[in-house]
Protein backbone atom coordinates (compact mmCIF):
# COMPACT_ATOMS: atom_id res chain seq x y z
CA UNK A 1 0.00 0.00 0.00
CA UNK A 2 1.63 3.31 -1.06
CA UNK A 3 1.47 6.10 1.50
CA UNK A 4 -1.06 8.03 -1.18
CA UNK A 5 -3.42 5.41 -0.42
CA UNK A 6 -3.16 5.18 2.73
CA UNK A 7 -3.63 8.73 3.52
CA UNK A 8 -6.64 8.09 1.01
CA UNK A 9 -8.01 5.21 3.27
CA UNK A 10 -7.66 7.67 6.11
CA UNK A 11 -9.47 10.59 4.89
CA UNK A 12 -12.67 8.43 3.48
CA UNK A 13 -12.10 6.30 7.60
CA UNK A 14 -12.45 10.47 8.96
CA UNK A 15 -14.97 11.38 6.62
CA UNK A 16 -16.84 8.29 7.47
CA UNK A 17 -16.60 8.83 11.17
CA UNK A 18 -17.45 12.66 10.46
CA UNK A 19 -21.01 11.31 8.77
CA UNK A 20 -21.91 9.10 11.34
CA UNK A 21 -21.32 11.54 14.05
CA UNK A 22 -23.37 13.84 11.89
CA UNK A 23 -26.45 11.13 12.01
CA UNK A 24 -25.93 10.47 15.96
CA UNK A 25 -26.28 14.38 16.19
CA UNK A 26 -29.57 14.15 13.96
CA UNK A 27 -30.67 11.10 16.07
CA UNK A 28 -30.27 13.23 19.37
CA UNK A 29 -31.71 16.21 18.04
CA UNK A 30 -34.67 14.38 17.25
CA UNK A 31 -34.94 12.12 20.74
CA UNK A 32 -35.06 15.96 22.16
CA UNK A 33 -37.65 17.06 19.75
CA UNK A 34 -39.84 13.97 20.62
CA UNK A 35 -39.08 14.42 24.35
CA UNK A 36 -40.61 17.88 23.97
CA UNK A 37 -43.53 16.62 21.99
CA UNK A 38 -44.05 14.36 24.49
CA UNK A 39 -43.91 16.97 27.35
CA UNK A 40 -46.46 18.64 25.75
CA UNK A 41 -48.99 15.96 24.91
CA UNK A 42 -48.35 15.06 28.71
CA UNK A 43 -49.15 18.79 30.10
CA UNK A 44 -52.65 18.63 27.69
CA UNK A 45 -53.50 15.33 28.95
CA UNK A 46 -53.26 16.03 32.95
CA UNK A 47 -54.24 19.80 33.09
CA UNK A 48 -56.94 20.12 30.36
CA UNK A 49 -58.68 16.76 30.14
CA UNK A 50 -57.90 15.83 33.73
CA UNK A 51 -56.61 12.80 33.25
CA UNK A 52 -53.71 10.68 34.35
CA UNK A 53 -50.77 9.79 32.26
CA UNK A 54 -48.65 6.79 32.25
CA UNK A 55 -45.80 6.19 30.42
CA UNK A 56 -44.81 9.82 29.04
CA UNK A 57 -42.42 10.84 31.86
CA UNK A 58 -40.59 7.79 32.23
CA UNK A 59 -40.67 8.34 27.89
CA UNK A 60 -39.31 11.67 28.44
CA UNK A 61 -36.42 10.58 30.66
CA UNK A 62 -35.08 7.95 28.83
CA UNK A 63 -35.44 9.69 25.45
CA UNK A 64 -33.42 12.71 27.14
CA UNK A 65 -30.77 10.52 28.53
CA UNK A 66 -30.50 8.58 25.61
CA UNK A 67 -30.19 12.25 23.43
CA UNK A 68 -27.17 12.75 25.78
CA UNK A 69 -25.71 10.03 25.11
CA UNK A 70 -26.45 9.46 21.29
CA UNK A 71 -25.40 13.17 20.82
CA UNK A 72 -21.85 12.88 22.64
CA UNK A 73 -19.60 12.09 19.02
CA UNK A 74 -21.51 15.29 17.37
CA UNK A 75 -21.01 17.59 20.03
CA UNK A 76 -17.29 16.02 20.13
CA UNK A 77 -17.04 16.40 16.12
CA UNK A 78 -18.16 20.10 16.51
CA UNK A 79 -15.75 20.59 19.37
CA UNK A 80 -18.37 21.75 21.58
CA UNK A 81 -17.60 20.39 24.54
CA UNK A 82 -16.32 22.51 27.50
CA UNK A 83 -13.07 23.60 26.49
CA UNK A 84 -10.36 26.02 28.51
CA UNK A 85 -8.36 26.82 25.23
CA UNK A 86 -5.80 29.10 28.04
CA UNK A 87 -3.61 26.11 28.93
CA UNK A 88 -3.03 24.52 25.03
CA UNK A 89 -2.40 28.42 23.70
CA UNK A 90 0.00 28.56 26.49
CA UNK A 91 2.37 25.57 25.19
CA UNK A 92 5.15 25.63 22.48
CA UNK A 93 3.30 23.84 19.44
CA UNK A 94 5.56 20.67 20.21
CA UNK A 95 3.66 20.70 23.61
CA UNK A 96 0.51 21.59 22.36
CA UNK A 97 0.57 18.44 20.00
CA UNK A 98 1.96 16.08 22.90
CA UNK A 99 -1.35 17.38 24.88
CA UNK A 100 -3.52 16.80 22.82
CA UNK A 101 -2.34 13.25 21.44
CA UNK A 102 -3.17 12.95 25.60
CA UNK A 103 -6.77 14.06 26.24
CA UNK A 104 -7.43 12.13 23.29
CA UNK A 105 -6.10 8.93 24.26
CA UNK A 106 -7.19 9.32 28.16
CA UNK A 107 -10.98 10.01 26.69
CA UNK A 108 -10.57 7.19 24.40
CA UNK A 109 -9.76 5.26 27.14
CA UNK A 110 -12.51 6.17 28.87
CA UNK A 111 -14.88 5.96 25.92
CA UNK A 112 -14.09 2.11 25.75
CA UNK A 113 -14.49 1.32 29.05
CA UNK A 114 -17.72 3.10 29.50
CA UNK A 115 -18.29 1.35 26.21
CA UNK A 116 -17.56 -2.37 27.35
CA UNK A 117 -19.22 -1.66 30.74
CA UNK A 118 -22.18 -0.22 29.15
CA UNK A 119 -22.69 -3.33 26.84
CA UNK A 120 -22.15 -5.85 29.49
CA UNK A 121 -24.79 -3.77 31.70
CA UNK A 122 -27.37 -3.56 28.54
CA UNK A 123 -26.53 -7.21 28.05
CA UNK A 124 -27.43 -8.27 31.16
CA UNK A 125 -30.77 -6.39 31.06
CA UNK A 126 -31.85 -8.29 27.60
CA UNK A 127 -31.09 -11.38 28.93
CA UNK A 128 -32.76 -11.56 32.39
CA UNK A 129 -35.75 -9.76 31.33
CA UNK A 130 -35.56 -6.74 32.85
CA UNK A 131 -38.11 -3.95 33.32
CA UNK A 132 -38.69 -1.09 34.93
CA UNK A 133 -41.05 -0.80 38.16
CA UNK A 134 -43.50 1.36 36.75
CA UNK A 135 -47.14 0.92 35.16
CA UNK A 136 -45.62 0.68 32.29
CA UNK A 137 -42.90 -1.85 32.75
CA UNK A 138 -40.45 -0.92 29.72
CA UNK A 139 -37.94 -3.33 28.87
CA UNK A 140 -35.21 -1.62 30.11
CA UNK A 141 -32.49 -3.21 27.18
CA UNK A 142 -34.19 -0.52 25.13
CA UNK A 143 -33.05 2.66 27.27
CA UNK A 144 -29.85 1.35 28.61
CA UNK A 145 -28.56 0.58 24.68
CA UNK A 146 -28.20 4.22 24.44
CA UNK A 147 -24.94 3.17 27.18
CA UNK A 148 -22.53 1.45 24.58
CA UNK A 149 -23.95 3.16 21.69
CA UNK A 150 -23.18 6.93 22.38
CA UNK A 151 -19.80 5.73 24.27
CA UNK A 152 -18.82 3.68 21.25
CA UNK A 153 -19.74 6.14 18.67
CA UNK A 154 -17.64 8.56 20.68
CA UNK A 155 -14.62 6.37 20.86
CA UNK A 156 -14.77 6.18 17.10
CA UNK A 157 -14.84 9.89 17.04
CA UNK A 158 -11.94 10.48 19.44
CA UNK A 159 -10.33 7.68 16.86
CA UNK A 160 -10.58 9.56 13.96
CA UNK A 161 -9.80 12.38 15.86
CA UNK A 162 -6.71 11.04 16.41
CA UNK A 163 -5.79 9.99 13.01
CA UNK A 164 -6.89 13.45 12.30
CA UNK A 165 -3.77 14.77 14.49
CA UNK A 166 -1.51 11.67 12.96
CA UNK A 167 -2.27 12.58 9.37
CA UNK A 168 -1.63 16.33 9.94
CA UNK A 169 -5.71 16.37 8.75
CA UNK A 170 -6.27 18.30 12.08
CA UNK A 171 -4.28 20.62 14.42
CA UNK A 172 -3.69 20.17 17.98
CA UNK A 173 -7.07 22.09 19.52
CA UNK A 174 -8.02 23.40 16.03
CA UNK A 175 -5.25 26.08 16.90
CA UNK A 176 -2.83 27.32 14.60
CA UNK A 177 0.66 26.89 15.52
CA UNK A 178 1.59 30.59 15.28
CA UNK A 179 -1.19 31.27 18.24
CA UNK A 180 0.14 31.49 21.95
CA UNK A 181 0.41 34.64 24.77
Amino acid sequence: MTASSRNDFWRAFIRGVDKLSTLAGFVAAGMIVLAVGITCQMIWVRFVLNQSTVWQTEMVIYLMVAATLIGLPYVQKLRGHVNVDLVPIMLSPGARKALAWLVCLLVLLVAGIMTFYGFEFWHIAWARGWKSDTVWGVRLWIPYLAMPVGFGLLALQYFADLVALATGADKPFGLDEKIEL
